[in-house]
């Protein structure tokens, strides 16, 4: 926007100095941020309800006029109540505030008033707390009657009517000056010849066999200039209008992004010289000989892809997904060893300490008879226990935060690998990478994003799916149960251990069960799950142990010494028991269709069938939703799709801060066209 609307807010008549430190609550400094503050909602003030229409728990607004008021006071005189009775010729309204005395001075009778709420009783009609604005006789009647008018969310100092009429006003002085940030780009969505076909440029072949290709129409705010989008988002001529205008402003948050993503690549692409890396197959070849199976079709493509990208001279940026159990952890070996055999250094970065240690124990299994030195470094462990070699001497590092500290370094780190990447924020992967010049990155998750919200928030990656789970795992069986069922769970749970198999219990809390809630706490059941579960061995895992005892407890249970591990969601990744066939979480309804789905994750990773029991001790609707997903499918892409229809983005985006929070109008959860029609305008630009 140009400069004008860069002017400080004290540039606008009527706001003085200490308007300013109201303002700042609100995020707003200049002319522009004013123009871009969003209504929290919209009055249609043309017609409007009659006190005499109003009904039970429906919100609305309603014209009239104060004809008593008045406070109670009570407790001795420590709480009170404040009522105003408002008339409009159909009926009677009691409008009523809480310990708010200070009211009295603000309404008198006589005083014209909007009221906004809902109706909570019939006799008498009454609201509490309703929102209310008085109407004055100022000659700006026309700005706040008889019109759709816009209610802001508001803060100390500032009233409805003032912050309505200087919108008004600014409107009228500064309209003519916003500009379009995205003039030709839109006019070419409005043109819309060829939308649709450019969007899957960069989008890999595993990925294009498990997305469909997104639906392009023409979209109706793209036939909006930015200067009307602002004047109906404050002041629409219908409702609808608003809504049009906020995706009209949307859609230009969603392409300030993806021309960030872009220049960003770009940069990247045209600076960036790293060292290729694509190996020569003298570690890879003995490593799958050794494997005892072979790679999966899709597992194979990955790694085509992969090889393709670490073989140029720009840096691999990779985000590679896959299902629980998918087999991407030897895809990362294969993509380390093409890195290893071209003399570079790989660093693996994993978010727990369990995850780190078991990627530690696969690769030092795998790569050791190989002649690749391995070294782990995790808050509690600087080395492996049985390494005499020096930092500089190793080749593949693995370790969780550690990595980022400035006391590590390492030579000629060719590759970064980060596992379970949406656990990480942005600005520690990219500490990551600096300690290397321009390493390849391959960033790794087993929490499947959907397309289009992968395309929004890692745009700046190229996508790799493994779309299949290796053959010859057992098929996982998911049941939702009530408490009172589980007698018959533990029942169930007995016998699949005295055949031989072992089992998960996961609860929510540590210690200290919410009696309020039923919500219950792993140290506060293990004596009773000991007892019931007798005569297999029941071990405690949650985070309050120390790294030792976590590894100690594991280790009892991979060795089958523990039958049935009594855990929180502190095994939600690194945790691979192929004899483990049977998980119970209580207290499901408290967990996310992601979390869930990683948790039953730790289930089917051999051939036998598991098990998985969702007990819910207060099924809301939602919850109900849920968990009827996981009943129905174990596809973690289906999954994500359903966790982002139910729950929104919040869960999948995780800490991956690529400009989501900074949005002022757009909204992941329902604006998913806007973000394709977004990438794909600047794809073909």
């Amino acid at each position: 926007m140009p400069a004008p609307l860069a002017r400080p807010i004290t540039a606008l008549r009527g706001v003085g100095p200490k308007h300013v430190e109201f303002f700042a609550k609100l995020g707003i400094a200049t002319v522009q941020d004013l123009l871009l503050l969003q209504p929290r909602r919209h009055e249609d003030r043309r017609t409007g309800w009659s006190i005499g229409q109003l009904k039970l728990k429906v919100p609305a607004t309603v014209l009239g006029r104060i004809v008593a008021q008045g406070t109670n006071f009570y407790s001795k005189k420590t709480k009170s109540t404040f009522e105003f009775i408002l008339d409009d010729g159909t009926g009677r309204l009691h409008c009523r505030w809480w310990n708010l005395p200070w009211l009295a001075d603000k309404f008198r009778v006589g005083d014209e008033v909007f009221v906004h709420g809902k109706l909570l009783s019939l006799k008498p009609r009454m609201m509490d707390h309703p929102e209310t604005e008085i109407v004055e006789s100022d000659g700006e009647a026309s700005t706040h009657l008889h019109r759709i008018v816009p209610v802001y969310p508001l803060t100390e100092g500032l009233s409805q009517r003032w912050l309505r009429g200087l919108m008004w006003r600014t409107l009228e002085e500064y309209g003519a000056q916003i500009l379009e940030r995205h003039g030709e780009l839109l006019a070419r969505g409005r043109g819309g010849a060829g939308l649709g076909s450019g969007l899957r440029a960069r989008v890999t072949a595993t990925e294009a066999a498990s997305s469909p290709a997104p639906n392009l129409d023409p979209n109706p705010a793209l036939s909006l200039s930015c200067s009307a989008a602002i004047r109906s988002l404050h002041f629409p001529a219908e409702l609808p209008d608003a809504e049009l205008a906020r995706q009209r402003l949307a859609l230009d948050e969603f392409l300030d992004l993806q021309l960030a993503v872009r220049a960003r690549r770009e940069k990247l692409l045209a600076n960036a010289r790293s060292q290729p890396c694509k190996g020569d197959n003298h570690l890879i070849r003995p490593f799958l000989a050794q494997l005892g199976f072979p790679l999966t079709d899709s597992q194979t493509t990955v790694l085509r892809e992969i090889r393709a990208d670490l073989a140029r001279g720009t840096p691999m940026r990779r985000l590679l997904q896959g299902d629980v159990g998918a087999g991407k952890t030897v895809v990362a070996a294969c993509t380390a060893l093409m890195a290893l055999e071209s003399g570079h250094s790989v660093a693996l970065m994993a978010p727990t300490e369990i995850l780190a240690e078991q990627h530690f124990r696969n690769f030092t299994r795998w790569l050791k008879p190989l002649g690749v030195r391995v070294e782990l470094r995790t808050g509690s462990r600087k080395t492996a226990p049985n390494s005499q070699l020096s930092t500089l001497n190793s080749q593949l590092f693995i370790g969780t935060h550690a990595l980022i500290e400035d006391t590590f370094t390492v030579e000629r780190l060719g590759l970064v690998i980060i596992d379970e990447q949406h656990k990480f924020g942005v600005a520690q992967r990219e500490r990551l990478l600096r300690k290397g010049h321009y390493p390849h990155l391959l960033v790794m998750t087993a929490t499947p994003i959907p397309r289009t919200l992968g395309l929004t928030v890692y745009g700046d990656l190229d996508v790799s799916v493994i779309a299949h789970l290796p053959p010859g795992r057992g098929a996982i069986k998911t049941f939702v149960r009530g408490p009172e069922k589980l007698p018959k769970v533990w029942t169930f749970v007995r016998e699949r251990l005295a055949e031989g198999r072992q089992a998960y219990i996961v609860y929510p809390r540590v210690e200290d069960t919410d009696l309020k809630t039923g919500t219950k706490a792993v140290m506060a059941e293990f004596e009773k799950l000991a007892k019931e579960l007798a005569p297999h061995r029941v071990a405690l895992l949650h985070g309050r142990l120390s790294a030792e005892e976590k590894e100690s407890v594991m280790a009892d249970f991979r060795a089958n010494r523990v039958q049935a591990l009594l855990a929180t969601s502190v095994i939600e990744v690194g945790v691979d028991v192929a004899n483990a066939t049977v998980m119970v979480i209580e207290n499901a309804e408290q967990f996310g269709l992601a979390q869930l789905h990683q948790l039953r994750g730790r289930i089917g990773r051999g051939a036998h069938d598991s098990w998985c029991v969702l007990v819910a001790a207060k099924l809301t609707d939602d919850a109900r939703a849920r968990l009827k997903v996981l009943e129905e499918t174990t596809d973690g892409f289906a999954i994500a799709e359903a966790d982002l229809r139910l729950r929104g983005p919040g869960e999948l985006l995780g800490q991956a801060q690529s400009g989501a929070q900074q949005f002022r109008f757009a909204d992941l959860t329902r604006d998913l066209e806007l973000a394709k029609l977004a990438r794909e305008l600047v794809t073909r630009a």
